[in-house]
């Protein structure tokens, strides 16, 4: 017998009893759930103060390391922990964790093979992987192995910029939040 998989709130929940998984994906279309309400204009509001400043500060140190590349993983970060900040790839750890495990990946992969089609997918894939097996999946944390691999990183990359862009988005974050009152970030910390 398995256990039961975990409640996502943030994925359309299919009405179970009247659809099976033989049946097809026109049911399951018809029979999901509706698309969530639109956030109110007060939430979008602390959502782009918080992606203005944080991005502004990661941005500037994006391009003071001459890796505007680096501004793509962060983006993702921000539309997560600004926007969606209840959601598991959201939170501090796996914010934190993610980011530094895939850089450190990209430049291990880097130093090792160089760039090359191989070395960017297997980059991505050793970094999704280790993601997992740490419990720390934050997805635009592929996006940081890419780029350091993309753009030849050495190690100093892993502190510099991408732990202090991270630690900057993760400051930025808590205060936004608890200006906006609500306590909705984090929901957990380790």
């Amino acid at each position: 017998m398995s256990a039961p998989l975990p409640k996502n709130d943030h994925a359309p929940q299919l009405a179970v009893d009247h659809v099976t998984p033989r049946q097809g994906l026109l049911a399951r279309i018809r029979t999901a759930s509706k698309c969530p309400a639109r956030p109110t204009t007060s939430d979008m509001l602390w959502c782009a103060l918080g992606s203005l400043l944080g991005l502004g500060i990661v941005s500037f140190l994006s391009f003071h390391y001459h890796l505007p590349l680096l501004v793509a993983p962060f983006g993702a970060t921000a539309a997560l922990i600004y926007g969606s900040c209840t959601s598991p790839f959201a939170q501090p750890r796996n914010v934190l964790g993610g980011h530094v495990i895939s850089a450190f990946v990209g430049v291990l992969v880097y130093q090792l093979m160089g760039t090359t089609w191989l070395s960017v997918t297997l980059g991505v894939i050793l970094a999704i992987l280790l993601m997992f097996l740490t419990r720390m999946v934050h997805p635009p944390g592929g996006a940081t192995a890419l780029t350091a691999i993309l753009t030849g990183q050495g190690f100093m990359f892993i502190l510099e910029p991408v732990l202090l862009g991270t630690v900057v988005l993760l400051g930025v974050a808590l205060l936004v939040h608890r200006c906006r009152g609500g306590g909705c970030y984090p929901t957990y910390w380790f």
